[in-house]
């Protein structure tokens, strides 16, 4: 995987409890290929934890405001309150996970690397899906 793709491992947070947590390894990998998705991983854990997939708007935004609805959630941090961390809800089928990761690396991240790599607007540039091409295939049934 280039560098280019990937932020350093962060200090990542399972929230356990009020208060309470665990320290978790947390990366965000970026393909070009795959433009509109971000993969986060958990490097050091064994496969049964996974890996998630998610929109890369979403990471964007959730750096700003409350962003997301369904299995993924993000809330930026809160300065106000002493907060620096991006929270991250990923519900699934065996149930809801609440990760913290710090945030300033990844605006940096997205902002020099990923963005670098693929603009924001640009995606469907890179996308091995050509949607006009299928939006058309389908509004004329075939």
């Amino acid at each position: 995987m280039p560098a280019d793709c990937a932020t350093p491992v962060l200090e990542g947070r399972l929230l356990l409890d009020e208060g309470k947590f665990i320290e978790l390894p947390v990366r965000f990998l970026y393909l070009p290929e795959a433009p509109y998705s971000v993969v986060m991983e958990f490097p050091g854990f064994d496969a049964a934890v996974g890996a998630w997939e998610f929109s890369r708007d979403l990471l964007w935004e959730g750096l700003h405001t409350a962003a997301g609805v369904g299995d993924v959630r993000i809330w930026p941090p809160c300065p106000t309150h002493g907060l620096r961390r991006l929270r991250i809800m990923l519900q699934g089928e065996d149930g809801t996970a609440m990760v913290e990761v710090p945030a300033k690396p990844v605006r940096s991240w997205l902002r020099g690397r990923s963005f670098a790599l693929v603009p924001r607007g640009r995606e469907s540039e890179r996308a091995a899906v050509d949607w006009d091409a299928e939006l058309t295939r389908l509004v004329r049934g075939r």
